[in-house]
């Protein structure tokens, strides 16, 4: 009789840590999942900027037509990649196309100089940084939760469940990840 109160006990105080692994699990997939919205806000906020801009710089740049195309182009693939891989891959086109028009701009004394432009290159710069953070949260969910599905004893409840890894929105542009050279010569 002892022996089956213990072995109830152990049951379901195995059943009782289950379950809390489970949650945790769960609560971990929903902040990867929040992490990645964070992200997505911030990108639509950078692709309905884009438009604003190109608008803005037409009447100055009328010799850099396959500048404001590519930018444009790079921002109709962002805006219709699905997933986090395509996404990051698609982005990092957009960052450098904006990149190549940055360095155009500086061709442009009279743009530099008008203040709806000012105003939207600072929203865009505003919206790059809001990015960069929304990335670093959301790798540093992805860490905890793939961690998590990973470690062991949580990782025979992920497994049991059918808990999968999440993709880290990785970089994949060399020239990106280059360290860029200051000089003050």
């Amino acid at each position: 009789m002892t022996f089956i109160i213990v072995l109830l006990i152990a049951i379901v105080l195995l059943i009782i840590f289950a379950i809390s692994i489970y949650n945790s699990l769960v609560g971990l997939r929903n902040q990867v999942k929040n992490a990645w919205s964070q992200i997505d806000v911030q990108l639509k906020r950078r692709h309905d900027l884009i438009p604003n801009l190109i608008e803005t710089v037409k009447g100055y740049m009328n010799h850099e037509r396959a500048t404001l195309e590519n930018i444009t182009n790079a921002r109709s693939k962002a805006v219709s990649a699905q997933g986090v891989s395509e996404k990051a891959k698609a982005e990092a086109q957009l960052t450098e196309a904006m990149g190549k028009f940055n360095l155009v701009v500086e061709n442009y004394p009279d743009l530099k100089a008008n203040q709806n432009f000012l105003a939207l290159q600072e929203e865009l710069t505003s919206t790059e940084n809001k990015i960069s953070f929304s990335r670093q949260n959301y790798n540093d969910q992805v860490l905890f939760f793939n961690n998590k599905i990973q470690m062991f004893p949580s990782n025979i409840v992920a497994n049991s469940f059918n808990f999968k890894q999440e993709v880290f929105f990785e970089v994949e542009d060399k020239a990106e990840r280059a360290v860029p050279k200051v000089s003050f010569s």
